[in-house]
């Protein structure tokens, strides 16, 4: 029996080891060389809050890519949203050499209106919101060149009799649906009812089709699943042009044919009926873009925080604190806390490398804590930089813009109002 025990303490001896052993090893380092001039960068203008940063310079090695990629084949239109800033949006337009803008939101399309741009609603407004609109706007409303965005025979109605109340010209572009079936024209019975009544209402005017697919790029690229929904969204947008086509004739030759998005735009190659790709999010490169189709940009946005407590070590609250001990002895990348000025972002650390949330402490608005295993090396007033995981939204939450280039901080952009 004392034979029998030994060997089973033995056994769970060797257990016990190979267990210590697979305890994660610590990881991290300091800043390299990057992120160590951005942070100097940011002393040296005097900031110590959360603020969000774009580097200008990658910024615009962003956008010449896209362009190289685009190749003239198709037009490039610019989405605001992704870019919430008029100074961001400015430097984009006049580097792209376009006037094209997708607007989501009535108080951007407010705020863009001055610029009289080419702007195609990215999303249906209920007609309160276009009859706001043409309240607000001073001057002629035939200077403002919008597509209001159309869905549904019933929203077209509705449009209808805003045109003819307020004795306006409206031009309405279709959304059609491509299989991402988050609404827009499903079948060829719908369209060919929306163009019945615009062809009745000479106030109407149709400007194009619009059909967004952003399901492609998330569907495994497996077994052809991918190829096969991008056949089937290109196929089904050419049949509804023809369709159109048929029914309008020559008003087609100057149509928007507006696809794509930041995650599939590298899937066109100017071939089908789509003339033009809408991008925003890939110029600044958010986390979530990280994507084989986008490998070639760089991010170029950042949200860089001070850090403002440094304890001895990572502990929990009075009366957990041995769940804190048992973290720290089974995994040496929570050995060391950091509370770092606000968190709680849609964004993740990314310098120093090897930082993470608690999942034991949570996560807070006001001092989120970080661990890691102390190879960061990060001091008191040290800053810490995190890479949001989208860039519309989150770049209006930190007040104005630090504009990173030429290795200093040399402008500050004002970021539209967080608007839905």
């Amino acid at each position: 029996m004392a034979h029998i025990t030994r060997r089973a303490l033995l056994g769970s001896a060797g257990l016990g080891l190979l267990a210590w052993g697979a305890r994660p090893g610590p990881t991290g380092a300091p800043h390299d060389t990057y992120f160590s001039n951005l942070s100097q960068a940011l002393k040296r203008a005097g900031i110590g809050t959360p603020t969000l940063v774009i580097d200008r310079q990658r910024l615009h090695a962003n956008v010449n890519q896209i362009l190289r990629n685009i190749g003239g084949r198709m037009q490039l239109r610019v989405v605001a949203k992704s870019l919430p800033s008029m100074a961001l949006i400015h430097d984009v337009l006049s580097l792209t050499k376009t006037d094209r803008l997708m607007v989501f939101s009535l108080p951007q399309l407010l705020q863009l209106a001055p610029d009289r741009a080419n702007t195609l609603l990215g999303k249906p407004m209920p007609v309160t919101a276009a009859a706001q609109f043409y309240r607000q706007v001073p001057g002629n409303p035939a200077d403002q060149k919008v597509q209001w965005l159309v869905d549904t025979p019933q929203r077209l109605v509705q449009y209808r009799d805003l045109a003819r109340q307020q004795q306006l010209s409206l031009a309405v572009n279709f959304e059609i649906d491509v299989g991402l079936h988050r609404g827009g024209i499903d079948s060829a019975q719908s369209l060919q009812d929306m163009l019945a009544i615009l062809q009745s209402e000479p106030r109407l005017r149709w400007s194009g089709l619009m059909g967004y697919d952003a399901h492609v790029a998330k569907i495994p690229d497996v077994a052809g699943l991918r190829q096969k929904a991008m056949d089937h969204a290109r196929q089904t947008y050419a049949a509804y042009a023809q369709q159109v086509q048929a029914a309008l004739g020559n008003a087609v030759g100057t149509a928007t044919f507006n696809a794509g998005g930041s995650p599939t735009y590298r899937l066109y190659d100017g071939s089908g009926v789509e003339n033009e790709l809408s991008v925003g999010s890939a110029m600044v490169k958010g986390l979530d873009f990280d994507t084989p189709l986008l490998a070639d940009l760089q991010a170029a946005t950042f949200i860089a925080t001070p850090v403002l407590k440094v304890p001895r070590q990572f502990r929990m609250p009075y009366g957990v604190e041995v769940l804190g001990d048992a973290a720290r002895i089974w995994d040496r990348n929570q050995e060391q806390a950091y509370f770092i000025y606000g968190g709680n972002w849609l964004a993740e650390p990314v310098s120093p490398a090897g930082l993470a949330g608690s999942g034991l402490y949570g996560t807070s608005s006001n001092q989120q804590v970080l661990v890691g295993s102390g190879l960061q090396q990060l001091q008191v007033d040290d800053m810490v930089f995190f890479r949001p995981r989208q860039s519309e939204a989150v770049l209006q939450q930190f007040g104005d813009i630090a504009v990173y280039e030429d290795g200093k901080i040399s402008q500050f952009w004002k970021p539209m109002a967080a608007t839905a």
